[in-house]
C-alpha cells in the first residue's frame, strides 16, 4: 500500500507540474474570495478602533492569507466528480480492482497537495507584501499546522466522499452538496473567524467536522490558540478522521450491493 500511494502520488505530482500554469490561474482565481473577506473585516476593525473580536487588521491579513493554502488544500474528489464516475462508467472499472478507490482518491489528491504548496509560497509573498499580516508563529504552532493541513485534508475528502456515495441511490447529489457547502461555509471558519460567530453558532460547529478543516488549522499558524488547544484540536481531528473513515466503510458497503451502471 505504501508503494500504491506514493506511485499515485508521484503522478499526481509530475502531471500536476505539467499543468503548471493552469494550477497557477485556478489558485488565483481563488485569492479573489479571501481577498474581499480580508478587506471588509480590516476595514470593520480600523473602523471601531483597530480591533474586532480580538483581530487586529494585521491579523485578518494573517487569517486569510493563511486561509489560501489551506482552502486549496481541501480540494478534495466532490460529489459532482462522483456524478461523473457513474455516469462514465470509471466506477465499474474501479470496482474491478484490488485496491478500495478511496486509495486511489487519497494517494492522486495528496500528491496534488504537494505541488499546491510549492505553487503557493510566491502568492503568499505577495499578499504578505501587500497586506502586511501580523505572523509570529512558534515552532510548536508551525509544527501543529503542518499536521493540521494535512488532517483538515482527511477529514473533507471522508466527508464529501460520504456525500458522494448519495450518488449510489440516485444520480443526482448536487443540490444536497449545495446545502452541505452552505452550511461548511457558514460554520467551518471560513466566511468569518470561529470568534467572530455568535455563540450559538460556535456552539452547534462543535458537533460538526467543518471548523477542524479551516478554521482549526487557520487558528493554529495565526497564534490564538493556545498549547492545551492545539493539541486537544488535533485529538480532534484524528476523532473526526475516524468518524468519516467508519461512516464511509459502512455507506460503500451497503452502495456497492445497490449499485448499477448508468449509460448504454
Amino acid at each position: 500500500m505504501l508503494d500504491y500511494y506514493w506511485t499515485m502520488a508521484r503522478t499526481a505530482i509530475i502531471t500536476q507540474f505539467q499543468y503548471r500554469t493552469a494550477n497557477y490561474f485556478y489558485m488565483i482565481g481563488m485569492i479573489a474570495e479571501p481577498v474581499i473577506y480580508l478587506v471588509v473585516w480590516s476595514t470593520i476593525a480600523t473602523a471601531q478602533g483597530g480591533e474586532v473580536g480580538g483581530f487586529t487588521p494585521g491579523a485578518f491579513a494573517a487569517y486569510y492569507i493563511v486561509w489560501t493554502l489551506v482552502r486549496n488544500m481541501n480540494i478534495v474528489f466532490t460529489p459532482y466528480g462522483w456524478e461523473w464516475r457513474i455516469k462514465r462508467g470509471e466506477l465499474s472499472a474501479a470496482l474491478l480492482r484490488p485496491i478500495h478507490p478511496l486509495h486511489q482518491d487519497l494517494a492522486y489528491f495528496g500528491g496534488w497537495k504537494l505541488v499546491v504548496i510549492v505553487l503557493w509560497l510566491p502568492i503568499a509573498a505577495i499578499l504578505a507584501l501587500i497586506f502586511q499580516p501580523t505572523l509570529n508563529p512558534t515552532p510548536l504552532e508551525i509544527g501543529v499546522f503542518a499536521i493540521a493541513i494535512w488532517g483538515a485534508y482527511l477529514i473533507r475528502s471522508m466527508f464529501l466522499w460520504l456525500l458522494g456515495m448519495i450518488t449510489f441511490w440516485t444520480t443526482r447529489v448536487s443540490a444536497l452538496y449545495e446545502l452541505y457547502f452552505a452550511v461548511e461555509l457558514l460554520l467551518s471558519g471560513r466566511l468569518v473567524p470561529m470568534s467572530l460567530l455568535p455563540p450559538w453558532a460556535r456552539d452547534l460547529a462543535l458537533f460538526m467536522p467543518f471548523q477542524w478543516t479551516f478554521g482549526f488549522p487557520i487558528e493554529a499558524l495565526v497564534g490564538t490558540l493556545s498549547t492545551t488547544e492545539l493539541l486537544t484540536g488535533l485529538a480532534i481531528q484524528v476523532l473526526w478522521i475516524l468518524i468519516g473513515l467508519g461512516l464511509v466503510q459502512l455507506v460503500w458497503r451497503a452502495g456497492v450491493r445497490r449499485y448499477g451502471a448508468v449509460g448504454g
